[in-house]
């Protein structure tokens, strides 16, 4: 048999598909293996190249088996799918893996320590959170107005609907409706606790770190949205450029050439929707600010001139999101250097 130079590896939770391949490409076999027999199998192979579609456990096999000296790369799931030459079976896709991994041109995804996966897990489950209490706050006013009882929007008002739901003295609420929307009631309350505990964590992360310290001082970056970069961009210098980083995140026209024609369409919305979102509703924010001040630097009062407010949105976090990978890249802070500019300034 010749010798294995490069794996393509399958993942699933407990029938993985491993395919081997030989210096010059040619398959040296493909088979399935047992969970419980992938790090033996690996431990019996000298060093080669493996490779795995990026995925929610493909972080921990990267690590596992990096440690056995082998050198992992986890590819997007997107740039293997040309590979696979016909149907959808696991044989194919490990096949297609393998093929995809030794392209000179490949893109790869930096693999996440367990800690930064711990930090991404307080994030999405604040999002989960914010999520449900959502949709019980919408659950408990559409009750209520079916009975005639209505409040205006936001979150600071939904205080007066729940001491509605929990005066028993109240009369416009049937017992068999107060009964049901107790409970109601009783989840939004423990989601507004869980999410204020969560949010208080990474506010005291936020503090204590050097780089969501100076993450924060960029106008339209908080606490969470700064965790949120940390967490989800653990290499911010595998992008090119400031623009590269921006395209990742989805915040640039999608374009669609052809010919010599030049066309842009709307943003591409790739990546991260979650940081995407954090990083607009920042920039709406800043906006919101810079409408109604005269000191604001002359481009951005331009553009809300000529532009709808929302795309004026998309343009700010645009600028956002580059302004942050010039601040991990190159180390700096921020600060005002005049009424009319917000400048970074890198340090040493």
């Amino acid at each position: 048999m010749k010798q294995v130079i490069t794996i393509g590896l399958d993942l699933a939770k407990h029938v993985f598909q491993v395919h081997g391949a030989a210096a010059e490409g040619l398959p040296v076999f493909n088979r399935k293996l047992r969970r419980s027999e992938v790090m033996r199998f690996f431990e019996k192979l000298p060093p080669c190249l493996v490779g795995m579609e990026a995925c929610g456990s493909a972080h921990y096999w990267a690590r596992e088996i990096t440690a056995l000296g082998h050198d992992v790369r986890l590819i997007p799931p997107a740039y293997v799918k040309p590979f696979v030459k016909r149907g959808k079976t696991d044989a194919a896709d490990a096949e297609a893996i393998s093929e995809a991994v030794v392209r000179k041109s490949m893109r790869f995804v930096p693999i996440k320590t367990a800690e930064q996966q711990a930090a991404a897990m307080v994030l999405k489950t604040r999002a989960l959170l914010v999520r449900q209490r959502t949709q019980a706050v919408n659950a408990l006013r559409a009750h209520l107005a079916e009975l005639g009882i209505i409040a205006t929007t936001g979150m600071a008002k939904v205080e007066a609907l729940l001491s509605i739901v929990r005066d028993e003295t109240d009369t416009r609420l049937p017992a068999a409706a107060r009964f049901a929307l107790m409970a109601i009631a009783d989840v939004i309350e423990a989601s507004a606790d869980q999410i204020g505990r969560l949010e208080r964590a990474i506010l005291v992360e936020a503090k204590r770190d050097e780089d969501l310290r100076r993450l924060t001082t960029i106008p339209g970056v908080g606490a969470i949205t700064a965790a949120t970069i940390k967490a989800l961009v653990p290499d911010p210098g595998g992008f090119k450029s400031a623009r590269h980083f921006a395209a990742w995140l989805g915040l640039t026209p999608r374009p669609h050439s052809s010919g010599g024609k030049e066309r842009l369409g709307r943003i591409s919305k790739m990546r991260n929707p979650e940081l995407r979102a954090l990083l607009v509703v920042g920039a709406t924010a800043v906006l919101r600010v810079a409408r109604n001040d005269s000191r604001t630097r002359p481009w951005l009062r331009a553009l809300l001139a000529r532009r709808p407010f929302k795309v004026a949105a998309v343009a700010q976090a645009n600028k956002t999101a580059r302004i942050i990978w010039a601040l991990l890249n190159r180390g700096g802070t921020y600060r005002r250097a005049d009424p009319l500019a917000i400048t970074a300034v890198a340090v040493g």
